[in-house]
């Protein structure tokens, strides 16, 4: 498991492939890339607590690793001042089979966006505003507790 809370851009390509390197038993490897959309927004803030932004995130990933057998997690989470095409998020995630793999990926996006704690502020043409939770990010993290 690997974590970074980071200002700075990551390169999927080297990320993807760190996933499986050197790793005979890697069958699968899933990842998902976040960006800051362009429509109505012209950039996006993120800030976070350090410490607890950190631990929320290895609780996630735990969590994914008790219910696949994975064999290698990595995210990775922008934090600061971003403008429309950049990448906001990596998840990555290496297991021996495919639906370990797809299933982990989905799974801690999900958790990600709703008990990481990220606050995130969109700049628009009619001015700056702090982003509520949306209810679809929660009804996507609800579907995992009843075992999905």
């Amino acid at each position: 498991m690997a974590i970074s809370v980071q200002e700075a851009d990551f390169d999927c390509g080297a990320e993807i492939a760190a996933l499986s390197a050197a790793d005979d038993g890697a069958g699968a490897v899933a990842s998902f890339v976040g960006l800051v959309r362009g429509e109505n927004i012209r950039a996006m803030t993120l800030e976070h607590y350090p410490a607890m932004t950190e631990k929320a995130l290895a609780d996630i990933v735990a969590q994914a690793e008790q219910r696949w057998q994975l064999r290698r997690v990595r995210v990775i989470h922008r934090v600061g001042r971003l403008l429309p095409g950049e990448r906001i998020v990596f998840v990555g995630v290496s297991s021996s089979h495919r639906h370990d793999a797809f299933a982990a990926c989905e799974f801690i996006m999900d958790y990600l966006k709703t008990r990481a704690p990220f606050w995130k502020k969109e700049e628009t043409a009619a001015g700056a505003h702090w982003v509520d939770a949306r209810e679809s990010d929660d009804a996507a993290a609800l579907r995992w507790e009843s075992g999905r």
